[in-house]
């Protein structure tokens, strides 16, 4: 169902992901240590030095020769770790015009853009992570294996919501400033919610869907809104919520990497393989269903994955029958 990288695409690959891992670690680093600014500002007749944040101020005490200090170490170390930054940046994009003529470059560019943008605002991979197609990105990027493009081609991006997270907490009450909808008219402004809410879709017809298990109290569900969207909740997805994460650095259309959190390749198939058996299923779509459940579970193969009733323990039991039989024809 698929091909394999050579070994100078798997050692460019790999160079690549690890540089980018490297770069994004210590840009997630530099936000911790040194996000916002400091600055002098006088009150009641005397200067304090204060940590800015946004609207967030935060004093550090008196002008004083130790807090002067302070803000001069903080603005050396800064200015270093920026610097440090920008030599990783231009290290990995130096990259792009060898990946692109490698033939690396896989990840649609407008959903690599948007995952970036999630990325970057701390919106994927704590509650929020990519189920549908674009996970099998994530799957050959880990394993080396190139997907056939009828089992890949795809006109939308799915995201699943988990709303037990800490992540969709703090965006359902309002205490995240930044919303989905907001980062998503960032990447293209043209990206508008349809009445289900659940749902955006831009002027060439691209679909970003943010979906959810369904819930108990499924009234209390129906109103979390993460900054403009509503997840829908839909049958089947509570076990894939629960099932284990799986996450790896692909390359985008444009030759720079991208990182995609998502569902292990196990959960993945199984899923797929469940949707293809389901009756209210689209016929049209079952076929496709049951190639990406058996070429994914390839890629677990590859990846030395096995069905494990321990480690897929969220996964209703009836699924490993069906787990066994399409590993062993995998």
């Amino acid at each position: 169902m698929q091909s394999e990288l050579s070994l100078n695409q798997r050692r460019q690959l790999i160079d690549v992901q690890q540089a980018f891992s490297a770069y994004r670690g210590a840009m997630r680093a530099f936000d911790v240590s040194y996000k916002g600014s400091m600055g002098w500002k006088t009150s009641a007749g005397h200067v304090y030095l204060y940590r800015i944040d946004g609207k967030r101020q935060t004093s550090l005490g008196r002008r004083t020769p130790e807090t002067m200090q302070l803000k001069a170490d903080y603005t050396k170390a800064r200015t270093a770790a920026r610097a440090n930054l920008t030599k990783m940046r231009k290290s990995v994009e130096a990259t792009a015009p060898i990946n692109r003529a490698m033939g690396l470059a896989r990840v649609p560019k407008l959903a690599a853009n948007i995952l970036r943008a999630l990325d970057k605002q701390r919106l994927l991979g704590d509650g929020l992570f990519v189920v549908g197609t674009h996970a099998l990105f994530a799957y050959e990027a880990a394993s080396g294996v190139v997907f056939k493009t009828e089992v890949l081609t795809t006109d939308d991006l799915d995201l699943l919501a988990d709303t037990r997270s800490h992540l969709v907490v703090a965006l359902a009450s309002g205490t995240r400033g930044d919303g989905l909808l907001d980062c998503l008219q960032k990447v293209d402004r043209s990206f508008q919610m349809q009445p289900s809410n659940y749902r955006a879709v831009n002027a060439t017809n691209y679909l970003v869907d943010v979906i959810r298990p369904t819930s108990k109290n499924e009234a209390f569900a129906a109103d979390i809104n993460l900054g403009g969207f509503v997840p829908i909740g839909i049958d089947g997805l509570k076990w894939l919520a629960s099932a284990p994460r799986f996450e790896a650095v692909a390359i985008a259309e444009d030759g720079l990497p991208v990182w995609i959190p998502c569902i292990d390749p196990r959960a993945f198939s199984l899923h797929k393989l469940w949707l293809s058996k389901r009756a209210d299923r689209r016929a049209l779509s079952k076929p496709r269903d049951r190639a990406q459940a058996e070429a994914v579970a390839d890629v677990a193969q590859l990846l030395g994955l096995k069905y494990s009733r321990r480690e897929l323990s969220a996964l209703p039991k009836e699924l490993f029958n069906d787990a066994e039989r399409i590993f062993k024809k995998s």
